[in-house]
């Protein structure tokens, strides 16, 4: 019987001198099922989004050649250009970012776009930051459901969306089917020992919302580049319950900083994928 799941790799974990091809057959020799493609706040990233016809379907030829697709994004370039900016300018640029990037996943297949849980970054949250924020995720999410590009919500590091829960509070407030929420079970772990809250019962206010999950760890106040199994994540109880509210896809979320990135993504991918695999 075919696995009910599948596990993905996000591209960061592969050194940024890798070309597309080396990146796809490294990660399927591993045996990871898909990438996650990432378009952070770097020129280098973001001019992704102008890649040309010729070089979109050469990327979906490389895909199809080696039987491993791209098929989620990281979104993070809202981090410098925030949809919720004071700035006009930089507004413009993050709806120019966000049609750019749907429009990219339409082209190469790409499902799900994890959107940052920022109204802004680098300036002061206010009302108007935030009332920005949800005119022009509707906006955004206007755009999505005519391309049938799915954006789900990052739970992030910052006190505006570090929570399932409020990620939550703008799914239900746009109320589209092309908005849902895709966490990150470290920092919604990190959330939970800050609140004092149960990490478990914020992930199921997601039910029936959430379209992946980040396998992430952390420890607290800590939100990076840890060593899988030596934070506190519970990775079992948190897949097991996200298996049981329907969730399929994950990605292993861990960053190239050392030459023992390839012995730290096989280890990520053993422990994750045996957890899945013996899933009650």
């Amino acid at each position: 019987m075919e696995k009910l799941f599948e596990l993905g790799l996000y591209e960061k974990a592969m050194p940024n001198n890798l070309n597309w091809e080396e990146k796809l057959k490294f990660a399927k020799s591993i045996g990871y099922d898909f990438i996650e493609i990432s378009i952070d706040e770097t020129d280098e990233k973001l001019s992704r989004l102008n890649m040309s016809k010729e070089e979109r379907k050469n990327l979906v030829n490389l895909m199809m050649d080696n039987n491993i697709y791209i098929r989620t994004m990281c979104l993070s370039g809202h981090r410098k250009y925030p949809l919720g900016s004071n700035n006009k300018e930089t507004v413009k640029r993050s709806l120019d970012i966000m049609e750019k990037a749907i429009i990219l996943a339409n082209d190469l297949g790409i499902r799900i776009i994890q959107i940052a849980g920022y109204d802004v970054y680098y300036e002061d949250s206010s009302i108007e930051t935030v009332k920005r924020f949800e005119e022009n995720l509707k906006k955004s999410t206007e755009i999505a459901a005519k391309f049938g590009v799915i954006l789900a919500f990052e739970t992030m590091e910052t006190e505006f969306m570090n929570t399932v829960e409020k990620a939550m509070d703008y799914v239900n407030k746009i109320n589209s089917p092309y908005l849902q929420v895709y966490p990150d079970i470290g920092n919604i772990t990190n959330a939970s020992k800050l609140y004092n809250k149960d990490v478990l019962k914020d992930l199921e206010t997601g039910k029936g919302h959430i379209v992946g999950m980040h396998l992430k760890e952390t420890v607290p106040n800590k939100f990076r580049e840890i060593p899988f199994g030596t934070g506190h994540v519970d990775f079992e109880k948190a897949i097991n319950l996200a298996f049981s509210l329907g969730v399929r896809k994950y990605v292993t979320e861990l960053w190239c900083t050392n030459d023992k990135w390839q012995q730290e993504v096989k280890e990520a991918y053993n422990m994750m994928n045996d957890i899945l695999k013996n899933i009650d």
